[in-house]
């Protein structure tokens, strides 16, 4: 079988789209790098992509089963990574496929019964969780996007940490938002630098999203959201809230959002079973993160003002 390696282009999508297919698998979205065995007839025997550090998109044909194809693919595409500087990788696929991944060197970080999460790290999530601060007390966490930190957000941080002893703010790390992960951590920190009891902290690669998490794998297109959303709370709830002992997780309510609104309502139903209490706090009126970004667009800073920290305003001003 011959090797073929490079960017995603229209047809070799469309080819591998349909090549999923017909194993039972979707594509969704596109990829910044792909690997493609064929065979002598120059038919597709073997596929895989990766997305910034996510592999996915990997599937062999019944014919090429047994024939190393798929560690083929994935070693192209784990060297592809390390040659582009991407030196912590991913991967996601089905529980019946978890022992092929782990004899290609991936280690599992969290599992529930539709899909499996992989690193190529044996103890990062681990090390992840040894970085972080320790404490004493009655430990909670809220994990935010903060795009960009808002009054809404202070006051949800602030209101939490009243209620416990320790409070982690764990600040989504992937670059997916409307601002960079870097500066909105930096807001974040520096918006709640008065608060003692507080620990900002970047999730890294561990607290997933829609963007990080792909479910082509996911025959139920219907469930896949409920899939990447129970994921994210067996990573929190299976291995970050134990390892430093948090047992409440705050939210505020989300009357805009419908796909925030049903996270929050997947929380409230699986967290308990985690040992770990579901709270809500009631929205502070008339904030919200899209109206300032609206603002910011429409050029209406004295608009802004009213609506964020004064270092978020400095910030925002300077982008103006």
């Amino acid at each position: 079988m011959e090797l073929e390696t490079g960017a995603l282009s229209a047809a070799r999508e469309n080819e591998i789209r349909a090549f999923l297919a017909e194993r039972g698998l979707t594509m969704e979205g596109g990829a910044d790098y792909c690997a493609v065995l064929r065979d002598d007839a120059g038919r597709l025997a073997a596929c895989g992509c990766l997305d910034g550090s996510v592999i996915k998109y990997v599937a062999v044909s019944p014919a090429a089963e047994g024939e190393g194809a798929a560690a083929t693919i994935v070693s192209e595409l784990v060297n592809h990574a390390y040659r582009e500087g991407k030196a912590h990788l991913f991967l996601f696929t089905k529980p019946g496929s978890e022992d092929m991944f782990r004899s290609l060197g991936f280690h599992p970080v969290a599992r529930t019964g539709d899909a499996v999460m992989l690193e190529d790290r044996r103890d990062g999530i681990d090390r992840f969780i040894a970085s972080l601060p320790k404490a004493e007390g009655i430990k909670g966490a809220c994990v935010v996007n903060c795009d960009p930190f808002t009054l809404g957000h202070r006051y949800l941080i602030e209101t939490a940490a009243k209620a416990c002893d320790f409070l982690y703010v764990f600040v989504v790390s992937e670059d997916a938002a409307h601002f960079p992960a870097k500066d909105r951590y930096e807001l974040v920190k520096r918006g709640t630098a008065d608060l003692a009891n507080i620990a900002v902290v970047q999730s890294e690669d561990y607290l997933v999203s829609r963007a990080t998490f792909p479910a082509y794998f996911i025959k139920d297109r219907v469930r896949a959201e409920d899939v990447r959303t129970e994921m994210d709370i067996a990573v929190f709830a299976g291995r970050i809230a134990p390892g430093v002992g948090v047992t409440r997780r705050y939210v505020g309510t989300e009357p805009y959002c419908p796909v925030t609104r049903a996270y929050n309502e997947k929380m409230r139903e699986l967290l308990p079973a985690y040992g770990i209490e579901f709270i809500e706090i009631p929205r502070k009126d008339g904030i919200s993160a899209s109206a300032v970004r609206r603002f910011l667009k429409e050029g209406r800073l004295g608009e802004i003002e009213t609506l964020v920290p004064p270092t978020t305003y400095a910030y925002l001003k300077n982008l103006a």
